[in-house]
């Protein structure tokens, strides 16, 4: 009677299955340390994470009941705020990116409001420098001379209209002197 190699004694076990075992407990124990590990460090769990940090595929953890349920209550234990080891998380950067943007958003106006009073300012300086504008004295001698020729108008218009009056009082006085003097 001759023993095959596929049939092992009860007793005894194949090298290669006791390899096995050993390598996919290796591979179980690589996972619950990941785990903890991942766990520790507050990042975000999931199967594809942890099978990354263990280095084992993605496969693995499925096709052992046991793992996914580990991974899946590590993902719902809500992660404790890390301020002692100085990590930040992903809502703190999102609502500094946000108050950076309307920050930047307001920075961005001020400086179009202050470009433009100084283009104005220049633009003022220029005018006045180059002789194309009147410089002020001038300015308000012309202002001032158009205000007395428009009193000069009234003034005439007035002096006409007096004497258009005078005219029609001598007129009816000349009449009434007139109808006196006749018989």
């Amino acid at each position: 009677m001759t023993t095959r190699p596929d049939d092992p004694a009860p007793s005894q076990e194949l090298p290669l299955a006791q390899a096995r075992r050993r390598d996919t407990a290796r591979r179980r124990l690589q996972v619950h340390n990941a785990i903890a590990e991942q766990v520790a460090a507050g990042a975000p769990i999931t199967v594809s994470s942890i099978a990354r940090t263990a280095r084992v595929h993605r496969s693995f953890i499925h096709r052992h009941n046991d793992l996914p349920a580990a991974v899946m209550a590590a993902a719902a234990v809500p992660a404790e705020p890390a301020a002692n080891n100085g990590a930040i998380s992903v809502a703190t950067l999102r609502a500094d990116l946000l108050n950076t943007r309307a920050h930047n958003t307001r920075l961005q106006q001020h400086i179009q409001a202050l470009e433009t009073r100084l283009s104005e300012q220049l633009g003022e300086a220029v005018f006045r420098d180059t002789g194309l504008g009147a410089p002020d004295d001038i300015r308000n001698l012309q202002q001032t001379l158009t205000d007395r020729e428009q009193q000069l108008l009234e003034l005439r218009r007035e002096l006409e209209e007096r004497g258009d009056e005078l005219a029609a009082a001598r007129a009816a006085n000349r009449e009434l002197m007139t109808q006196l003097n006749s018989p």
